[in-house]
């Protein structure tokens, strides 16, 4: 029972760490478009802002930009 556990362990674990590493290639892959993009003339952060907006719930997003719109206000900012 014991060997049957300590197998089940380790091919749980060789299986996050194949994760792992797909993640880190994934982001690696990501971080070259964002050098593409800087080279090509766009704006890395604010295309980074973008895609944060797109992920977001559309209600969630008109909350945020009316509390950021009220802070801004508030702080003579626009």
């Amino acid at each position: 029972m014991a060997e049957a556990t300590d197998d089940r362990l380790r091919l749980l674990i060789e299986r996050i760490e194949r994760l792992e590493e797909e993640k880190k290639g994934i982001a690696d892959d990501i971080r070259d478009v964002y050098a593409e993009a800087k080279a090509v003339g766009y704006d890395p952060k604010i295309m980074r802002q973008v895609v944060r907006l797109r992920k977001m719930d559309n209600n969630d997003r008109q909350e945020m930009e009316m509390v950021l719109d009220t802070y801004k206000a508030a702080l003579g900012l626009g």
